[in-house]
């Protein structure tokens, strides 16, 4: 793929997930576990563009707390274990959880912004 193509959003999804820069799918889009790349090694691509902000960290938590909780729900309806055994196993799960969402959820949204050109928003008058 060129950086003329437009990705689809599969190819998007999955670059982003992999950690892969959206323009070419090969080059590297994270430094670090959560650094930021300057520009891809592959392709050249800036990275200037992306800013995440705080949305991933508000998605990672909203899909850990559906799943730790449901699962607590289920097992307590259904086994009624005692309280430190929820805390054994919930505990953990809330933690690792959102250690393991967190990069893959970053780098979506990255993917995201370049596919649909996001930038900062302007006045009307600007």
């Amino acid at each position: 793929m060129t950086t003329h193509d437009a990705p689809s959003l599969a190819s998007t999804i999955i670059a982003g997930l992999t950690g892969r820069c959206p323009a070419c799918g090969r080059g590297k889009m994270f430094a670090g576990y959560l650094t930021l790349a300057p520009r891809c090694n592959f392709c050249g691509l800036d990275y200037s563009f992306a800013d995440s902000g705080d949305g991933p960290a508000v998605f990672v938590i909203l899909v850990t707390g559906f799943i730790v909780v449901g699962a607590a729900l289920y097992v307590e309806m259904v086994y009624a274990p005692p309280y430190w055994l929820h805390a054994a196993l919930w505990g953990p799960l809330a933690i690792l959880l959102p250690l393991l969402l967190l990069r893959s959820f970053k780098g979506v949204l990255i993917a995201l912004q370049y596919k649909n050109k996001a930038q900062e928003g302007r006045l009307a008058s600007e």
